[in-house]
């Protein structure tokens, strides 16, 4: 995995990983019907007929996924392997691969055979786009790459996020983005070098404070994360407990289970509100403002936390 750093922003490449949203597929004769002649009355689709065994392919299919990324939705890509789709590819006369078409308004508009380099590829797809709708905005494009991030796929996600960053550095939400993506790789060190580069303006946007929230939490509970075995025997053995309940909590939360570790601090809230001068309440505020105010732990856990304060 190549990590690109740029005006101290950091982020994990997503290779062969399929584009955001449904901008990059892969097709077949069954579904090229929807994908690529019903698709392009909406925008340019660009099919890629290659194989597997094709040196050239593995050059032009990357570079075809990066400039269909920068366009942002005016260009949609179908990639087609020509060994498991034959009777396609032969009723388009593929006679070589790589071979790319481009449909629009449900017709062949242009072709091309071979690997071109990026800037011939960009320069044919904005050919084709002069004058087209359908360019995502930045604001969509980061709620596109948030609902990658939300699926589990923070490489394509952190592609997304460091485009909208190419365009607009000060874009608060990609940058949280961006963060939250580097979080779940695992990559702590980028976020905290990307932090401490941020100017105290994004630094105080609720998103990007979100995200230092975080990784505050993950860095106190990871030291207690594989305690939780020997803090489950002292609550069975004493449920009051507080202390041993309270690093329970932390230990779930270091251990990815953050759904627990609310249960655990509501718990504690439950049967006493104020030990350790209100702990369980501040933390799970933590939580609550690590998670984001929609997530939907959050809601969930305000709701149980609101029962509770006025039962």
């Amino acid at each position: 995995m190549e990590l690109i750093l740029g005006s101290g922003q950091k982020a994990a490449a997503a290779g062969g990983a399929a584009a955001a949203g449904d901008l990059i597929k892969d097709g077949t004769a069954a579904s090229f019907m929807a994908d690529v002649i019903e698709a392009s009355r909406k925008a340019v689709v660009i099919v890629d007929f290659w194989a597997t065994w094709c040196g050239p392919c593995k050059q032009l299919g990357p570079a075809l996924e990066k400039v269909v990324r920068e366009m942002r939705g005016a260009v949609r890509m179908v990639k087609i392997d020509v060994d498991k789709n034959q009777d396609l590819a032969a009723q388009l006369r593929i006679q070589s691969v790589p071979t790319v078409y481009a449909f629009k308004d449900g017709r062949p508009a242009d072709a091309f055979t071979g690997a071109l380099p990026e800037s011939q590829i960009r320069a044919f797809l904005q050919r084709l786009t002069q004058g087209a709708e359908g360019e995502m905005s930045l604001d969509e494009l980061v709620a596109e790459a948030k609902e990658l991030l939300a699926a589990g796929d923070a490489e394509t996600a952190a592609q997304a996020f460091q485009q909208v960053l190419g365009e607009d550095p000060s874009h608060a939400p990609a940058t949280a983005g961006l963060l939250r993506c580097l979080l779940a790789l695992g990559d702590v060190d980028s976020v905290k070098q990307m932090l401490a580069q941020l100017p105290p303006e994004l630094l105080k946007h609720a998103e990007v404070s979100a995200v230092k929230t975080a990784l505050e939490l993950q860095e106190t509970a990871a030291a207690g994360a594989g305690e939780t075995a020997e803090l489950r025997r002292r609550l069975a053995t004493d449920a009051n407990d507080h202390q041993a309940r309270f690093d329970l909590a932390l230990a779930y939360y270091g251990a990815g289970e953050p759904e627990a570790a609310v249960d655990e601090l509501l718990e504690l809230f439950r049967r006493d509100r104020a030990w350790n001068e209100d702990a369980a309440r501040k933390q799970l505020v933590k939580v609550f403002e690590a998670s984001g105010p929609t997530h939907p732990l959050t809601v969930s856990g305000r709701r149980r936390l609101s029962a509770l304060l006025f039962s």
